[in-house]
């Protein structure tokens, strides 16, 4: 199976050799990396390039967009502009951060997954960081969500959910969408893969109120969206969070943002999360 990988990436000088030097080690190559430089001010562009002049896979794509990192849409507009760039020609199109170090088996167990079972539509290992001296879980989500550092997506999968939403909570409702759609999640426990930049670690304080307005766009209602923000909130250990969220929400719901899904995704959804949680509790 021939895999495809876009990289958004803004200001990444620091990891971006370490992540194409763990790309170009895989014991199963990729067809085709292409490297998205969102408006970068450092030295980027100029490491991805010597890589490219070596690995005439790799290729490096220029964009001009504004440098505020507001989660979900900057990434996932950047990664819209590498996918102009690719061909239909791939089996598994892969969305991966620029600040990540793989195992050299990474591609090659994600690509034996997806052939396993033809209704295996995303696969995906697990982020560790680095505290003090050792590398261990970065424990946000549940065990069974692919962080959006690292989604890859069977072809057929990645084109009826429509692609990738320019929005925060993308990387839930590419997700969600699967399961409407009656496709199979894989997450490997095995496969542990270094993340340098902790999530978030960026973000400034424009972006507070979107996780709460991504729970609403989700078609989440309030009584999930107050749970969801709670976990998440107790999850970062950051509990005054969870009145970000709301007020988040409420937000969103006051100023009517569209869904990111129909109203017959957003029904299912629903009745999904409230399955999900009900099961934890019993």
């Amino acid at each position: 199976m021939k895999y495809y990988l876009i990289i958004p990436t803004y200001n990444e000088e620091k990891f971006i050799s370490l992540t194409l030097q763990s790309l170009v080690e895989q014991t199963v190559l990729p067809s085709k990396v292409v490297v998205v430089n969102d408006n970068s001010t450092d030295g980027t562009a100029a490491i991805v390039e010597e890589f490219a002049k070596k690995y005439p896979w790799i290729y490096l794509v220029n964009k001009v967009s504004n440098a505020i990192h507001l989660p979900g849409s900057k990434v996932i507009q950047a990664f819209h502009e590498g996918e102009k760039h690719i061909d239909e020609n791939y089996d598994i199109l892969v969305k991966i951060d620029a600040d990540l170090i793989f195992p050299s088996n990474y591609f090659e167990t994600i690509i034996s997954h997806f052939q396993s079972d033809e209704r295996i539509g995303m696969v995906g290992g697990f982020c560790y960081i680095e505290k003090d001296g050792r590398w261990i879980l970065e424990n946000l989500t549940d065990k069974d969500h692919i962080r959006g550092a690292l989604k890859a997506y069977r072809k057929a999968t990645f084109k009826e959910i429509g692609g990738l939403k320019p929005a925060m909570g993308w990387d839930t409702v590419d997700e969600l969408l699967c399961k409407f759609y009656n496709w199979k999640i894989v997450t490997d426990e095995s496969l542990h893969v270094k993340h340098l930049k902790p999530t978030g670690a960026r973000y400034d304080k424009t972006a507070r109120y979107k996780q709460g307005e991504a729970f609403y766009t989700l078609g989440y209602g309030f009584l999930i969206t107050a749970i969801a923000s709670a976990k998440l909130a107790m999850m970062k250990k950051k509990p005054l969070l969870f009145i970000d969220y709301i007020k988040g929400f409420w937000k969103a719901k006051s100023e009517r943002k569209p869904l990111l899904v129909t109203t017959e995704q957003a029904k299912f959804i629903r009745k999904y999360r409230l399955q999900k949680m009900k099961e934890k509790l019993f």
